[in-house]
């Protein structure tokens, strides 16, 4: 199933990022060449930037590719390690838990309830921010994960 996740995932991050590139291309084409820049491409830009940081974090954690200061799990035994692995996920799941999931499921209802929109797109807002719960929500199955594989050994 992770396997399936992250092809997803990386499929979906890369059609992103072709949109986020073909949308700039617009943007400067109509800067330039016609004269008149386009009034959504900004705004277009700057969500999905939002959507590849937060979506990329996602992909980053499952692979095991984030940033992670290791000095004191390289210097330590075998069984530290484990236990300093377990701690390290059970601390990355509680934040994805609350500052994620929770956090972004309650700006995104508040963004929902309130109907804001944005200003060139139209789109609404809660729309764009729900790729913060949903991301919350893949950390979490991804380091749960990692956490029965280190407690297995």
């Amino acid at each position: 199933m992770r396997n399936r996740i992250d092809l997803v995932l990386g499929k979906v991050l890369a059609v992103i990022m072709g949109i986020m590139v073909l949308n700039v291309l617009w943007q400067v084409a109509s800067r330039y060449i016609v004269g008149e820049p386009s009034s959504f491409t900004d705004e277009l830009a700057r969500y999905l930037m939002i959507w590849v940081g937060v979506l990329g974090a996602a992909y980053v954690s499952g692979k095991q590719m984030h940033v992670a200061i290791d000095v004191l799990q390289t210097r330590s035994g075998k069984k530290t390690q484990r236990r300093m692995r377990s701690m390290v996920y059970v601390l990355i799941i509680l934040f994805a838990l609350f500052a994620m999931v929770i956090g972004g499921s309650r700006l995104v209802y508040i963004s929902y309830l309130l109907g804001q929109k944005s200003p060139a797109l139209q789109i609404p807002l809660a729309f764009v921010y729900m790729v913060i719960p949903l991301s919350g929500l893949l950390i979490i199955y991804y380091k749960f994960n990692d956490f029965i594989k280190n407690l297995n050994g």
